[in-house]
Formats: structure tokens, C-alpha cells, sequence
């Protein structure tokens, strides 16, 4: 729907509300700001099909800019503030951004990039200012609150988070469909699949710059509901906020799934959860005892989707056929499926091998054109470079990412069942699972583990995690070593950096694989 529709029919109910601040944006407000924000990027000299980019924290202002794109035909890119200066500074100079909008929150990083991204023309700030940067607010706020006369369709470019190696942009064509028409297949999905309405009270609970939060939050204003955004998670506030706001759906990564079942019972029990008709999951594998687990706490309101920013494909699953198919991801919604070995044949049903999707959306890897075609098949499929198998039903079920598969002996070890098996011992909040230079086998299983108590950390612990693992799973799949580390560096959207561990064991070799 469009938002100047919705703002006319319901202009004081909250289109978002901020968590921890408490802020609501209505969406009167919201329309009028997203009016002002798209007059401001015209008056800044921005067309149809022009890029912007924007890195920030989760804040009040940045649904409003990402809104604002949308109705002005901008490409519009959110970054991760978590990044490093170049890590940012190569994705806005990549995405070819004239515009960069950062916040006072992270004024260090906005600083600092200065002198890294020469192409961009206009720099602006939320929330105060700092050399060289305009307030975002201040200039809106002299403009019109109504549309531009050439409004058009917007669409997010993100880029994938860079765990194997530099981030790719997902470049998809500009929509072309009046503003506000409702033929986004993302709105149709939240709306059919999951019963996103008007009276959806949807928790968002991890960064909006990445795509699945921005995505959904985006669709759900599109709707007509209310989005209740955390600045930040937390397992225990996440539970809170589900009683006081009576939330109905939500969407959820496999580590936050974790670190709620990892509370005190009398804790995380405390709170009314009855509100909730649908609680999804994706990004990540989830091990099949938290899923069950989180079926047990919650009932068949768990859902999940396989996906990726190329929107190349789509499984999805419900409880109820999860139960039935533990393991799964789903069956192919959007798309076709193909399993295939490295030459690219098809392989038989049951057997594992390169996930590529036929017949689904097309997508480009942003000034990459090596990238895009390494990611299709000769019949034209493509792959997000996923492993996994089909049953005879046509439910996948996810071995690994090809990046990640250890070669020891020239077996091939999937990482994920041995990550899967660890994190679910009482000590342990977080684990990874890789492959290490040896000498006679090429590679060795290793696994870095975050222990929940520091104190806990051993010899004996290590030889402990070792034992427990080889209880469930073969030996060869099993780490022959266990490190820890107070923290690892995993993305808050449930993301493992896995190659930062893994070039500390590498470092004195000439080739490896990732």
C-alpha cells in the first residue's frame, strides 16, 4: 500500500516504535518525512537510478531514509557500522554512491572515512554533526512535505557480509511499477505465507542494514503494521518487549534463538510469549535440537526460509512440516532446485552437492562480472554457493557453504554438524569449526570455542568438548584441537567471520582453501 494511503486512513498509529529509546515515528509522520527526505535528495541533484549510501546504528531515522529512497528511484545501500574504515569506504566507493548519510553515533568511523570515498558529493549526519558533514534533519526540514513530482521505485543494494572473502553488492533491476503498487514479491510472501496484515505487531531484532531486517521491516510498513525496532539485542529484553508490545510475529537468527534458550528457565519462562503467531528464522543454520526446542517452548509458530540477497531462490518450512522433516529448509517456493557435482552434473536424490536454483529472479554481482559468472551453472542456474541435498519429497536440507568445507585425506568434512553439536554443551556460547594446515593430510579440523564462563577454560575442557562431540559424530568430523577466545567476531545478523580466524592458522602458507 502506499505510505501516503496509509497515512491518510491511520495518520497517529505507529508505523515503528524505537525499543530502547521509546520514540514512535506515526505514520504521518512517517509519509511526510519520507516526502521531505526524497524533495532534499532531488534538491541535492539525485535521479532515478542514482545510488546513496548509509551506515549507521538501528535509529530512529533510518527506516524514514531508507523510505524515502524507495519513493525516489535511488539505489539505496546500508552498510554495516560494524565495519572497519575500509571495509566501509571500498563498499561506497563500489556502489558508486553520490550521497553518504552517517550518524553522530558513529562520527569516529563518518570522520575517518573522509578521505576514503573521494566520488561521494554530499555528506550528511543524523543526530548532530561533525566537520564536514551537513545535518540530515536540518535540511529535510526546509523541504515540502509532499512528493516529488517524478516519483519512482527504489530498491536496497546490499552487499553480502564478506565472511569468504570481499563483500559482493546484490544489484537488482529498479521496479518498474508506480509508487506504492503492490507487486513486491517480499510484500506478497509476509502477507501469504506468514499472515503479515495491518494488525501485525512485528519485533525486529537485529540491524536494519542487513537485508532480512530491512527487507521485512520495509514490507511490513508497506502493509500497514507496526514495526517495534531493538537499538540492540538482548535475549532477555527481546522476551519483554514480546509481552509489553503483545507482539505477533517476529524474525530471528539461530545465535538469538540460542542465547534465549541459554537464560535461566525461571528467566526466560517469566514472560507471556501467547501473543506470537510467527516467529522466522533464516541467515544461518539452526541446529535441529534448538529448533525442536524452541518448538517445544513457543508451539508450531516457528518458521523458516533459505534465501539470500541475490533473491535467486526461496525455500521455506512451516513446524508442522519440519517435525516431519527435521533438517530441512523447506521446498523451493521461488525457483527450482538442482543438486549438483563439480563438473555440474545432477547428482541423485539424497546425495549432497552444489544448491542451484533455475528459473528463478536474475540478479548481477555489482562491478563483478567474474563473480556472476562463476556463480551460474552452464544451463544458466545459479548458486548462492551452498551444499546441500534433496529428499524424495523435494525438502533440502543444508550441508555447508562450499567456502567452508575442510578436505582432510581428500574426505570432505562439513563443518556444520561438529559447529552444531558443540554449541549445544552447557559451556559453550559459541563455537567454529574450520580446517588447519597438516602435513600429511592437507587439512586438520579445528574449532575456536567461546566458552560462557572464561574461568571454565582448560586443558580438561578442551578434552571434554573433544569427547562430547565424537559421542555424537565420527571421529574424522570431529576437532583434533580446540582453542578458545573471549569473544568471536560474528556478525550480530548471526554471521560467522570464520575466515578471521581462519587466516591466524593459515598465515605462513601459500595457498588455502576458504
Amino acid at each position: 500500500m502506499y505510505i501516503g494511503d496509509l497515512a491518510k486512513q491511520t495518520p497517529d498509529k505507529a508505523a515503528y516504535i524505537m525499543a530502547g529509546s521509546g520514540e514512535i515515528v506515526t505514520y504521518k509522520q512517517l509519509n511526510e518525512r519520507s516526502c521531505q527526505g526524497s524533495q532534499l535528495f532531488r534538491s541535492l541533484g539525485l535521479q532515478t537510478g542514482d545510488h546513496i549510501a548509509i551506515l549507521m546504528e538501528n535509529n530512529a531515522r533510518f527506516l524514514e531514509i531508507c523510505n524515502a529512497a524507495a519513493r525516489s528511484g535511488l539505489f539505496y545501500t546500508a552498510i554495516s557500522s560494524r565495519l572497519t574504515v575500509a571495509e566501509a569506504a571500498y563498499i561506497v566507493n563500489d556502489c558508486g554512491a553520490r550521497l553518504f548519510i552517517g550518524s553522530k553515533a558513529k562520527a569516529a568511523l563518518a570522520e575517518d572515512m573522509l578521505k576514503q570515498m573521494p566520488t561521494v558529493e554530499h555528506k550528511l549526519m543524523v543526530d548532530g554533526t561533525v566537520p564536514d558533514y551537513e545535518s540530515y534533519e536540518t535540511l529535510r526540514d526546509r523541504m515540502v512535505k509532499w512528493p516529488v513530482d517524478d516519483e519512482a521505485c527504489g530498491v536496497d543494494m546490499l552487499y553480502s557480509s564478506g565472511t569468504t572473502g570481499k563483500p559482493k553488492g546484490v544489484k537488482i533491476p529498479l521496479p518498474d511499477i508506480t509508487v506504492g503498487e503492490e507487486s513486491s514479491a517480499l510484500v506478497m510472501l509476509a502477507k501469504g505465507l506468514y499472515g503479515f496484515s495491518g494488525e501485525t505487531i512485528y519485533l525486529s531484532p537485529a540491524p536494519l542494514y542487513h537485508a532480512a531486517p530491512l527487507k521485512y521491516n520495509m514490507a511490513n510498513l508497506l502493509i500497514g503494521g507496526t514495526s517495534v525496532v531493538m537499538e540492540n539485542f538482548d535475549a532477555q529484553e527481546a522476551l519483554r518487549l514480546i509481552e509489553i508490545y503483545k507482539i505477533t510475529h517476529s524474525q530471528w537468527v539461530p545465535t538469538m534463538l540460542i542465547k534465549m534458550l541459554k537464560l535461566a528457565e525461571s528467566v526466560r519462562l517469566q514472560y507471556d510469549v501467547s501473543s506470537l503467531q510467527v516467529a522466522i528464522h533464516a541467515a544461518a543454520p539452526c541446529p535441529i535440537e534448538v529448533k525442536q526446542k524452541m518448538i517445544d517452548w513457543w508451539g508450531p509458530i516457528i518458521y523458516e526460509y533459505y534465501a539470500g540477497s541475490e533473491g535467486n531462490g526461496f525455500c521455506a518450512i512451516n513446524s508442522d512440516e519440519w517435525l516431519s522433516h527435521k533438517g530441512s529448509v523447506g521446498r523451493a517456493m521461488v525457483g527450482v532446485i538442482h543438486i549438483c557435482d563439480d563438473d555440474g552434473n545432477e547428482v541423485a536424490v539424497g546425495e549432497s552437492g552444489t544448491i542451484f536454483f533455475a528459473d528463478g529472479p536474475t540478479f548481477e554481482y555489482h562491478n563483478d562480472a567474474d563473480k556472476t559468472q562463476s556463480s551460474k551453472h552452464f544451463n544458466g542456474w545459479t548458486t548462492l554457493g551452498d551444499i546441500g541435498r534433496l529428499d524424495e519429497e523435494g525438502f533440502l536440507y543444508l550441508t555447508d557453504r562450499k567456502a567452508f568445507m575442510i578436505i582432510s585425506g581428500g574426505v570432505n568434512i562439513y563443518p556444520q554438524e561438529s559447529e552444531n553439536r558443540l554449541i549445544m554443551h552447557p559451556k559453550v556460547a559459541d563455537v567454529a569449526v574450520f580446517g588447519i594446515p597438516n602435513t600429511d593430510f592437507g587439512e586438520e579440523v579445528k574449532a575456536v570455542v567461546q566458552p560462557v564462563n572464561w574461568e571454565d577454560v582448560s586443558p580438561e575442557l578442551a578434552d571434554e568438548l573433544m569427547v562430547y562431540c565424537q559421542q555424537y559424530l565420527a571421529k574424522i568430523k570431529c576437532p583434533k584441537s580446540i582453542d578458545f577466545d573471549r569473544e568471536l567476531p560474528r556478525h550480530p545478523t548471526g554471521k560467522l567471520y570464520k575466515r578471521l580466524l581462519k587466516d591466524k592458522y593459515w598465515v605462513e602458507h601459500k595457498s588455502q582453501i576458504i
